[in-house]
């Protein structure tokens, strides 16, 4: 399982592993700790290089959380709002979350754009409260960059880790990847089955 994951990765080389990272800010269950980890397996073995991966998954996770960023600042909260009622369940959010982001980005202040790329939960939603602000975008560009360029550098290290370690031990490598796919859908499937508007509640 481990081999064909790889497999698939290494073939679509670094855009591929940059279109990842862009489908994994937009969208919930693919998470960056697999997809980066995985490179940093591949840089183990010689299959990928460092810089280029880091590069490349930082411009993807910039873009995809960007989209976020987009949405907020082109469509506000009156046109947004609808959307959010509408396809929370399958985003796993509703609107008082977003409300919640967005006082907690007013209270703070854009650093936390930075900050945030660093939390499994929010490193995401921060986005959408930052362009309903209107913050800059050259800031906020900036700002996810370097957030999402430092938590990267964490998750190839972690994965060339794991790579060199369990290089006489593929098995155990097969497995971490088989439970980190697994628990990602598992999560996404339990909040899309349990999700409940709170007005409902």
């Amino acid at each position: 399982m481990n081999e064909f994951i790889l497999h698939v990765i290494e073939q679509g080389g670094y855009l591929g592993i940059a279109f990842l990272m862009v489908i994994e800010n937009v969208f919930p269950p693919i998470p960056s700790e697999l997809i980066m980890g995985l490179g940093g397996v591949a840089v183990a073995r010689g299959t990928m290089d460092f810089w280029p991966l880091l590069i490349a998954g930082t411009i993807g996770s910039t873009l995809g959380n960007y989209v976020w960023f987009l949405a907020g600042d082109k469509w506000g909260y009156r046109r947004l709002q609808p959307l959010v009622d509408r396809w929370g369940r399958w985003l796993t959010v509703e609107w008082e979350d977003i409300e919640q982001a967005s006082l907690f980005f007013r209270r703070h202040g854009q650093w936390v754009v930075f900050i945030l790329r660093f939390s499994p939960l929010l490193r995401t939603m921060i986005s959408l409260p930052a362009g309903l602000a209107h913050m800059k975008h050259g800031r906020f560009l900036a700002y996810t960059f370097a957030g999402a360029g430092v938590w990267n550098v964490l998750l190839i290290g972690g994965g060339h880790w794991l790579g060199r370690y369990f290089e006489e031990s593929q098995q155990w490598l097969d497995w971490i990847v088989i439970g980190g796919l697994a628990v990602g859908l598992a999560g996404y499937l339990w909040r899309v089955i349990t999700w409940k508007p709170r007005r409902d509640r």
